[in-house]
C-alpha cells in the first residue's frame, strides 16, 4: 500500500508541476484550476486516501477552482484589450508614402496624419509613392489598400 501511495504523489507532483509550466507558457489562465485539483489531489495521497479518492479530489476542485475564479479572472486578466477607432479607417483615402510591393516587402501610407505599414489588396499589384489609395480593411498592424479607381 505504501508503494501506491508514494508512486501517486509522485504523479501528482508530477502533473501539479506540467500544470504549472503550461500556466507560465501560455498566455492567459490556463491550467492554473488543474494545478489546484493536483495540490489537492496530492495533499489527499500524502495523507494516504485510496487513489480513486485522489482522483476525485483532483477532479472536484479543479472544477470548483475553475467555475469560482474563471468569471474573475477573464474579467481582469483579459480586460487589457483596448478599443480603438481604427476601423474607421476603412473606406478612406491615403497617400503613399513608400512604394508599396510586396516582393520586396515594401509599403506605407499616411492617413489622418499618421503613418501606416500598408501592402496592396492584391499582392501581384505594385502602387507607387505618391499615388492615392482607399483602404480596404486591417489585418493585424498593416492597412490593405488599393488603387483609388
Amino acid at each position: 500500500m505504501f508503494e501506491s501511495i508514494h508512486g501517486m504523489t509522485a504523479v501528482w507532483v508530477v502533473l501539479m508541476i506540467g500544470f504549472l509550466v503550461v500556466e507560465g507558457i501560455a498566455p492567459g489562465l490556463v491550467s492554473i484550476w488543474f494545478a489546484l485539483g493536483a495540490l489537492a489531489a496530492l495533499i489527499s495521497a500524502l495523507l494516504g486516501a485510496q487513489v480513486w479518492l485522489q482522483a476525485v479530489w483532483f477532479i472536484v476542485i479543479s472544477v470548483l477552482a475553475l467555475v469560482i475564479t474563471r468569471p474573475l479572472a477573464k474579467k481582469y486578466v483579459n480586460s487589457r484589450t483596448q478599443a480603438t477607432n481604427a476601423d474607421m479607417l476603412i473606406g478612406q483615402e491615403c497617400i503613399v508614402t513608400e512604394t508599396i510591393d510586396k516582393l520586396h516587402g515594401t509599403g506605407a501610407v499616411s492617413v489622418a496624419g499618421k503613418v501606416w505599414t500598408a501592402r496592396a489588396d492584391d499582392p501581384e499589384r505594385i502602387i507607387e509613392k505618391g499615388s492615392v489609395a482607399v483602404i480596404e480593411r486591417i489585418e493585424g498592424v498593416k492597412l490593405i489598400v488599393k488603387t483609388k479607381a
